[in-house]
């Protein structure tokens, strides 16, 4: 589904207009659910909290456009009742998964069909094309399963539902090694070989679509409460889809608010201010305020700067957590801390990480954000920087043309004690192509 253009955004902000003067005129909110679920069908949590914004931008009262809320929890109230469970409602991450399931059975018959068509020494460039364009569309089931890895598995983690989710990630791996060596014979024009990877690829899709369906996902449901479905989709967005767009029907907000209201419990590790969301019609969260708090200024000579308010006295200087914020996501490279008992407690939210990251790592065990076959290097690094028999852990990759360089760094207190290490990710190209010089008066 393509994404939606300004005239788009501009007619659903015109409908939500028109909704706003019908509730003013005192029209039930009953008669607007339908027009209203039209229109949130494919709108991003957002892209509504952007259209609000600009309607009171316009002049139209707060209290009126919170109204919207009113109309939107109907709707989503409505469409849990007339659908059941809300793995059947769109926008919801298990009906999102299992349209992205449906999405993928089709562009793999596709990609069968097509790799018959190459044929050594008599493929044809149309023929060529053809596979190539479905091979790529396919190649976006990485950001499924990265889902599935970041998001799911962390709340399934929390429930004690470890096993089931460390072999599934394992059978990721096999499919992602799969994708490469059709890929590498696909570059090496070895259609005999490239045909066989593809049936290998389509034959392990197809149990994975078959596990998913049959046991991860009817697990996960009954497991899961809303409150922490709704974490799980909050995150969601930063990882990506692939091929589809969900739907806005199922709002995480609202879906977080409502359970809590009725008693629901938070997920652990995370707030309960779903309500506020919900309150505005809004899913949108906000990046962390800076406090406003003056990190400048001096004070006497050899005294730490005053942080201000809110703000954060460092070992040289002082920020706003706002700053800080800024700062670590404008860094040119991902940046992730695990603490001394191996949790992970940060990552850099920058717009391009190079690795998939989202809010679901945030309190898991490290060893669970990686594959089950390279834990045990992971626990060695680790082990390494405990006993500080090492002070770095260093390794580089290519991928999708870009050259990765990756190290992890032991954090230690003043006191020489463990306090964890940082990993610091960066694609290199470009450092690596450089000659001779360029100071600072150049630029």
């Amino acid at each position: 589904m393509s994404e939606p253009t300004s005239g788009d955004r501009g007619e659903r902000q015109e409908r939500l207009k028109e909704i706003i003067k019908e509730l003013h005129a005192g029209v039930p909110v009953e008669k607007l659910q339908k027009t209203f679920a039209k229109i949130i069908k494919d709108t991003s949590p957002e892209e509504i909290a952007a259209m609000e914004n600009a309607l009171i931008e316009e002049g139209f009262p707060v209290d009126e456009v919170r109204r919207l809320c009113d109309v939107h929890v109907r709707v989503f109230d409505k469409a849990l009742k007339k659908l059941g469970k809300p793995g059947k409602v769109p926008g919801h991450p298990v009906y999102t998964f299992l349209q992205e399931n449906k999405a993928a059975k089709e562009i793999l018959k596709e990609l069968d069909k097509r790799s018959k068509h190459l044929r050594d020494n008599d493929t044809k460039m149309g023929a060529l094309a053809a596979f190539a364009e479905s091979f790529a569309r396919f190649k976006q089931i990485e950001k499924h399963y990265a889902r599935k890895e970041y998001q799911l598995f962390p709340a399934l983690e929390r429930k004690g539902f470890t096993g089931p989710t460390k072999v599934m990630w394992s059978k990721h791996d096999e499919i992602r090694a799969t994708i490469r060596a059709a890929e590498a014979a696909l570059h090496a024009k070895d259609w005999k070989n490239l045909r066989e990877h593809v049936k290998s690829l389509r034959d392990a899709a197809k149990k994975m679509i078959f596990l998913e369906e049959k046991i991860l996902y009817p697990t996960a449901s009954r497991k899961l409460t809303d409150v922490e479905w709704a974490d799980i989709k909050r995150g969601e967005s930063e990882i990506g889809y692939a091929w589809v767009t969900p739907s806005n029907l199922w709002d995480a907000e609202i879906a977080k608010a409502l359970s809590l209201a009725h008693g629901g419990a938070p997920a652990a590790g995370t707030g309960s201010g779903a309500a506020a969301g919900a309150a505005t019609g809004s899913g949108a969260t906000d990046a962390p305020r800076d406090s406003g708090a003056n990190a400048g200024g001096s004070g006497a000579a050899g005294s730490v700067p005053f942080a201000g308010p809110g703000g954060i006295i460092l070992s040289e200087g002082a920020l706003s957590p706002g700053q800080i914020d800024l700062m670590m996501r404008a860094l040119p490279v991902d940046v992730t801390f695990v603490d001394e008992n191996d949790v992970v407690r940060y990552y850099s939210a920058s717009e391009h990480r190079i690795f998939p990251r989202s809010p679901g790592i945030i309190g898991r065990a490290v060893q669970n954000c990686h594959p089950p076959k390279s834990v045990h290097v992971v626990n060695d690094i680790i082990k390494s920087f405990r006993e500080k028999t090492k002070s770095v852990a260093e390794f580089w990759i290519q991928s999708n043309g870009q050259f990765i360089h990756i190290r992890y760094f032991p954090v230690y207190d003043a006191q020489g004690v463990y306090r964890g290490v940082v990993e610091v990710s960066q694609e290199v190209s470009g450092v690596r192509a450089l000659e001779g010089e360029r100071r600072i008066l150049d630029w």
